[in-house]
């Protein structure tokens, strides 16, 4: 074997080597592979777990009342006259509101109540408390929870200011009415009584007092 064949093997001995020595340290690529990409695009990539709906509906409202109906533009406009009003507080509030009315009521204890009342409620209220008392009767009440509590209605006069919003109220009660001889003539301490309103408060929005004021009582 003369030197040039001896050589000629050496060198592809050595151009074998060094192939299966890169194929080990960089891999095969079969089939399409993207181009790499620049490094100016190289970036992190932050994952948005929502999406940002400008104009999109108020879910404070809506969850109330249909979105578009009378009663949703009526409480838009009050937010729009009194940034600082919620749907959802109001009606937390007027859950307590009814119980703490009612009861003064069942009790004849208008006095409690009075600053929450309009004329005419309060004026209601006085006469069958009072009628109440000609006939001898006491009445004895206990809340025992609420049953159900839902917006109706609402309404907003933009040139007043004015806001009523209406809510359908089911409360229980245990309720006993007990004539001059201290007989029960209605009701049980054994029975719950379910009771059905719907009251209207009214609020003039955009002034100080924050209070709001039951100004018609219905079912």
């Amino acid at each position: 074997m003369n030197s040039s064949l001896i050589q000629l093997l050496v060198l592809a001995g050595i151009a074998i080597f060094l192939i299966l020595k890169l194929r080990s340290v960089l891999g095969t690529r079969d089939g399409f592979e993207k181009p790499p990409v620049p490094l100016e695009d190289v970036r992190p990539q932050v994952k948005r777990n929502f999406d940002v709906i400008e104009g999109g509906p108020d879910r404070d409202i809506t969850d109330h009342v249909g979105d578009g109906s009378d009663a949703a533009k009526a409480l838009m406009a009050m937010k729009q006259a009194e940034p600082g009003f919620s749907v959802t507080p109001f009606l937390e509030g007027a859950r307590g509101a009814y119980e703490m009315i009612l009861m003064a009521f069942e009790k004849g204890e208008l006095d409690r109540i009075r600053p929450f009342l309009s004329d005419d409620v309060e004026a209601t209220f006085a006469e069958a408390i009072d009628q109440r008392e000609k006939d001898g009767l006491t009445v004895e009440a206990t809340f025992v929870g609420m049953k159900e509590l839902a917006l109706q209605d609402a309404t907003f006069n933009r040139d007043s200011g004015m806001a009523e919003i209406s809510v359908r109220f089911v409360g229980e009660q245990t309720y006993i009415v007990r004539n001059k001889a201290g007989e029960v003539v209605e009701g049980s301490t054994k029975e719950i009584k379910r009771q059905r309103d719907v009251w209207t408060f009214a609020r003039r929005m955009g002034v100080d007092d924050p209070n709001w004021q039951l100004v018609a009582t219905g079912d």
